[in-house]
């Protein structure tokens, strides 16, 4: 009886636990924060921010999915100042399998907790780049790449990783596939799915501020938190194809406001489109050089419209905006740089724009004069009141209307005449079918 007692007891208590298990699993809670992209400053604010409520909202830890060609120095370094200092587990997760985690990627990577990497991705390829259009000396080059080299080595010495692999991320660009990245001890894991992360990741200790934590992870709930609709609104902002558009569009918007006071609609579109570029473009390695150059080559193209130049204005317009178009970013791969496919039919539609604006402007010149006094000239009329030589004027009726009329010979009522010119409000008339004479005269 009392083992009967006994053995049911220890069933209550080990279903009890497990229950109990379940319900923490359950309660345990993991933020997912999918980035894909350049590390801008909204990359730094969607990241920072996440950490932030991760950490005030309890959760087991906090996973950075993250695909990224790299970014700005300064947006990377307050992403890894928020993953150092975290109250809680940072993993950053390089995933899914074809993402790379490049340039201001590999310093985020490495300062995580753990780093975990999906088959068929890379990291590496950390050397700095000059950003703004301006180019480094040897000696500005050294201290760059050495302050690069020195701030990834002291990540990699505060996480347990490899101190000479992160050495040459920097100085020789090396770049590795993920089996390599965890042999040479840069990452931690290769984990297929999210799920398989967690499970994998359960179990180990990390530290925290100086102090050790177990991870809880298997069967816990994972929170996916992406951007806020402002977040991704400006991250799609942030984009140098589209903010070369709307800088575009802007000025053209403001060009067609001031050629037309009063059209409105182009001069609030140009300015929330000009706005909007501006803030893409500090956001952004912009070489203002690149701007100027468009600018001028926008202005030139609408001086074509208004000088005659032969063509000069629109060749140095086209050549201007090609050359501005072409340093309007700088930065290290192509996360920064403008896509042929946009720079290409924006100047050719820009120069076609202009060119047809000056061939309307060319054609309306030659046409011939159909309304105002100077369409009455070789038009034929009839006299109604006679026009006697030299400086008396007689009465003519062109078209239905009554004009003064002189003459050098006299020309009796009823003749047809034909306007030789017009001065003022009287015309210059001779006869249409002078005695004896062929007609003559016409337009």
């Amino acid at each position: 009886m009392r083992t009967a007692i006994v053995r049911k007891t220890l069933w209550c208590l080990v279903l009890a636990a497990c229950v109990a298990g379940l319900a923490r699993a359950e309660d345990r809670i993991v933020h997912l924060l999918p980035y894909q992209g350049a590390i801008t400053p909204i990359a730094a604010e969607f990241l920072v921010e996440g950490i932030e409520n991760a950490e005030l909202s309890g959760a087991e830890a906090v996973i950075i999915e993250l695909d990224t060609p790299g970014g700005l120095d300064s947006s990377m370094r307050s992403i890894v100042k928020a993953e150092l200092n975290a109250a809680l587990p940072v993993i950053v997760y390089v995933a899914p399998s074809g993402s790379r985690a490049a340039s201001a990627g590999v310093y985020i990577t490495m300062a995580a907790h753990i780093a975990a990497m999906a088959p068929g991705t890379n990291i590496g390829s950390a050397t700095p780049v000059a950003m703004g259009g301006a180019s480094l000396d040897s000696t500005m080059s050294r201290k760059v790449i050495h302050d690069a080299t020195a701030y990834l080595e002291s990540i990699a010495r505060q996480r347990g990783r490899n101190i000479e692999i992160s050495r040459r991320f920097v100085e020789d660009a090396e770049n590795l596939p993920a089996q390599r990245a965890v042999e040479e001890n840069v990452a931690d894991i290769i984990a297929t799915s999210r799920r398989d992360l967690l499970d994998q990741i359960d179990g180990r200790i990390v530290n925290i501020g100086g102090e050790e934590r177990r991870l809880s992870t298997a069967g816990a709930t994972i929170e996916v938190r992406p951007m806020s609709t402002r977040q991704r609104l400006l991250h799609a902002l942030v984009d140098p194809n589209v903010a070369y558009i709307l800088f575009l569009i802007g000025i053209y918007g403001l060009f067609f406001e001031l050629s037309n006071p009063g059209a409105l609609a182009p001069g609030i579109l140009g300015g929330i489109c000009l706005i909007l570029a501006l803030f893409a473009f500090q956001s952004l390695p912009t070489n203002y050089a690149g701007v100027a150059l468009l600018l001028v080559g926008i202005v030139m193209l609408i001086l074509e419209v208004k000088v005659t130049s032969f063509g000069a204005l629109t060749i140095g317009g086209l050549t201007a905006m090609i050359l501005g178009s072409m340093i309007l970013f700088d930065a290290p791969g192509e996360w920064a740089r403008l896509s042929l496919s946009i720079v290409a039919p924006s100047i050719i539609l820009s120069s076609g724009f202009f060119m047809l604006c000056v061939w309307l402007v060319v054609r309306s010149q030659r046409r011939s004069v159909i309304t105002g006094e100077r369409a009455l000239v070789g038009e034929e009329g009839r006299v109604v009141e006679s026009i006697g030589g030299g400086p008396q004027t007689g009465k003519v009726v062109f078209h239905g209307e009554m004009w003064s009329a002189r003459s050098d010979d006299a020309i009796a009522a009823g003749e047809r005449v034909r306007v030789a010119a017009i001065e003022g409000r009287v015309a210059h008339v001779r006869r249409a079918e002078p005695p004896g004479e062929p007609q003559t005269g016409g337009r």
